[in-house]
């Protein structure tokens, strides 16, 4: 089942059940498509005449979107839980900031701008402008579907393009139903599509169409290196969002119960599941032990169960092997003299929120991105031993560091390798309007606001003469 030109496609495979991660109920069932269906997609996305539509139009379709994203809030929101296994806060979350991501695109749309410049010619108009790059393909991860895969869509839209969306195999209703709900608003046929389906057979067909001229990705490092070679090779346009194992430094000057706080919501929020959660808790040594404490006795507060419950923290993981794969790497960890303070233990898809002391740079804990609700806490020596080991990783997504010393505050927003760092506050931040995105193995390329329009769009460059030239021949 596909959403192609304004209306749902049937793929001619047998659909499969959806499977509720959180009780192991069926959602619905979905048919997967193969490579036909995604150029079928492809086809429809480069027939359009989007990039030709007015600025005022982009902005009035995305306005409507985002109104529509209200009006289905209920409906998004249960599927954010009952297929994602989001949390009934999270999920609440999720919808509203994807209606205000909308309403920043709607923006954006009349605010790509080009460049009068001086000429070296005699009576010559120089300037360049900005273009659509036409079709892009959106790779868009399980965690958070509907934001991250709308995030892609409604910048490349606001530009000008269409869009093939390729979202993640286990959480493709939510992309079906939001590709109804944005037609139903007014988004015309064949602008956005959405193909589910295996990702390296329906990523080759994106990779291989001269047609698509960009793809945005995020998932794993892993899948986007791959994705990176082969791009370079056609010769398309690619940004990058991968992993992370994103560091919350706690200074000796902070306030404990702040820090306790912020570093709880970065690390348990979605269990974990989110690539700059804030895995990495590296706290100075004189008060590390007061830190420690008081964290372990936060977590041991948060409720693990039914994502529907409003008070529920820690719903469940996307599939049981990521539980599996978490208790290895903690294990391997503790043979290193790691010691697990509370947590540690998996039921199916639900994993305790756990805490590790004693971490040290070389346990997979450190090292590994987990996905799950997992914190490890790090005993640094001083400040500089502080930003040594927050660096000290081959990911550079988000970071955060709780001070109030606005000496130390400058420094490591400056010398942290980090494509985002915020200042007492947590890892978890993004705003519709702001530069996303890593350095080193976490990715390249920017997303939100105007740098979503930069990668998104081309520039040619253009002149007019002023009556007739002089040639040497």
């Amino acid at each position: 089942m596909a959403f192609i030109n304004g209306k749902r496609i049937d793929s001619g495979a047998p659909p499969v059940p959806v499977i509720n991660p959180a009780n192991g109920g069926t959602v619905g069932t979905l048919a997967m498509c193969g490579p036909q269906v995604m150029t079928q997609a492809i086809d429809a996305a480069a027939g359009t005449d989007w990039g030709n539509a007015l600025a005022a139009e982009r902005e009035l379709v995305l306005i409507r979107m985002a109104d529509a994203v209200e009006r289905h809030r209920s409906d998004l929101v249960g599927l954010l839980i009952d297929e994602a296994g989001s949390t009934f806060g999270k999920a609440h979350f999720e919808v509203e900031f994807t209606a205000a991501m909308l309403r920043s695109a709607a923006g954006e749309a009349r605010r790509i701008f080009g460049h009068v410049m001086p000429s070296d010619v005699p009576d010559c108009l120089s300037f360049c402008l900005r273009r659509p790059l036409g079709v892009i393909g959106a790779i868009a991860p399980f965690n958070y579907p509907f934001l991250l895969g709308t995030k892609k869509v409604c910048m490349a839209i606001a530009a000008g393009n269409t869009v093939v969306l390729k979202p993640s195999e286990e959480t493709s209703l939510i992309a079906l139903k939001s590709a109804e709900i944005f037609h139903e608003a007014g988004l015309p046929a064949g602008v956005l599509n959405v193909v589910p389906g295996d990702g390296a057979i329906l990523g080759g067909v994106l990779l291989s169409d001269p047609r698509v001229k960009m793809i945005s990705f995020t998932g794993s490092t892993r899948v986007g290196r791959l994705l990176a070679v082969e791009c370079a090779r056609q010769g398309k346009k690619i940004t990058l969002e991968m992993g992370g194992k994103s560091p919350v430094i706690v200074l000796k000057d902070a306030d404990i119960d702040y820090a306790v706080r912020t570093a709880a919501f970065g690390i348990f929020i979605h269990q974990g599941q989110i690539c700059m959660a804030g895995s990495r808790i590296i706290v100075e040594a004189p008060v590390h032990d007061r830190f420690l404490e008081r964290f372990v006795a936060k977590a041991k507060t948060l409720k693990m169960g039914d994502p529907h419950q409003p008070d529920t923290v820690i719903g469940p993981l996307i599939r049981a092997e990521q539980g599996v794969f978490i208790a290895e790497r903690i294990a391997a960890s503790v043979s290193k003299g790691a010691r697990v303070l509370c947590g540690g233990g998996h039921q199916g898809n639900f994993f305790e929120p756990t805490v590790l002391a004693d971490v040290t740079a070389d346990m997979e804990v450190f090292r590994d991105e987990l996905f799950g609700p997992v914190a490890s806490v790090v005993k640094a020596r001083d400040a500089d031993h502080a930003l040594e080991l927050a660096n000290d990783s081959c990911y550079g997504l988000s970071s955060a560091v709780i001070t109030n010393d606005l000496n130390q505050a400058l420094r490591f927003a400056q010398g942290l390798e980090s494509g985002v760092v915020h200042v007492n506050s947590s890892t978890i931040e993004d705003h519709p309007h702001a530069p996303f995105g890593g350095v080193k193995d976490s990715g390249m390329g920017r997303e939100g606001g105007q740098w979503s329009m930069e990668e998104m769009t081309e520039t040619k460059w253009i002149t007019i003469q002023q009556g007739q030239r002089a040639y040497p021949f």
